[in-house]
């Protein structure tokens, strides 16, 4: 019988900057210092997530997602996911979060004396900053089949995820809002489905993309906030949250070999 250990590394999600609604708005007040407004989820947004016709799925986020973690967390407002760049955070009382009809609406402080605060404003007033992303673990999803049309006009089904809780972390202002490469999809398909501890479902996958096996984590920590990363050990071209050194490690070699060698024998890969 196949096992698959369940991993706590974080997941992030991307907006565009048409759909996120980013702006610099004057502060409250006068003289206040300006404020920086967005949207860093959308409910009900069906997104793609790698190719959902093939080895990834689709995704949505279901209204009330955050509400457990906006009244129990601490999350950080940064810049490209690094936490050199912390902007504000709601312990500081500079970061306010909340829940809408629309999403996870983003009001934070900006503090005229930190210099890359600074460049926030002038990169999103230039149209540098593209985007917003929240980093988040999963705490509950659902996943079901759904009917979609091909652009022939055949009917296909594919697999449907919807987060339902999270534990989030932190929200980015980003340069990239969108995957924009197969190595960060195929990174974000392996988070979520370690996650969802389907062996079945990853194999449904391999078929077209060993790799993904190869990808998959075991994260030993429990506690340990993907934002918490160092400067030095942030990432910005990858979905999943920065990994503490030592903090995660791979499937066994052995077990991803021997993974591997049955898959290309099933469906007559190389591997």
């Amino acid at each position: 019988m196949r096992t698959l250990t369940r991993t706590t590394t974080g997941e992030r999600r991307r907006l565009p900057l048409s759909t996120a609604e980013v702006s610099i708005r004057a502060g409250d007040g006068e003289g206040a210092p300006e404020r920086f407004i967005g949207y860093a989820a959308k409910f009900n947004s069906r997104t793609s997530i790698g190719n959902p016709l093939r080895w990834g799925f689709y995704e949505e986020v279901a209204p009330g997602t955050f509400t457990k973690t906006i009244s129990e967390g601490d999350a950080r407002f940064l810049i490209d996911h690094d936490s050199y760049y912390v902007v504000s955070r709601v312990t500081a009382g500079t970061l306010g979060l909340a829940q809408d009809a629309k999403g996870l609406p983003v009001d934070s402080a900006l503090d005229p004396a930190l210099s890359y605060v600074q460049d926030l404003k002038a990169n999103v007033r230039n149209g540098n900053i593209t985007g917003m992303s929240f980093g988040f673990q999963v705490i509950k999803d659902d996943w079901t089949l759904i009917d979609v049309e091909t652009t022939d006009g055949q009917i296909v089904q594919a697999e449907l995820r919807t987060l339902r809780e999270v534990r989030l972390f932190e929200v980015s202002a980003v340069t990239f809002p969108a995957y924009t490469d197969t190595e960060a999809g195929l990174r974000a398909v392996a988070s979520a489905l370690a996650h969802r501890g389907d062996m079945d479902a990853i194999e449904r996958r391999a078929q077209y993309r060993p790799e993904l096996l190869d990808m998959l984590t075991i994260d030993r920590t429990t506690d340990r906030e993907p934002g918490e990363s160092t400067r030095e050990t942030s990432t910005t071209d990858t979905e999943t949250a920065p990994v503490e050194p030592a903090a995660a490690t791979r499937l066994s070699r052995a077990s991803v070999d021997l993974a591997m060698s049955g898959l290309a024998a099933r469906y007559g890969l190389s591997k």
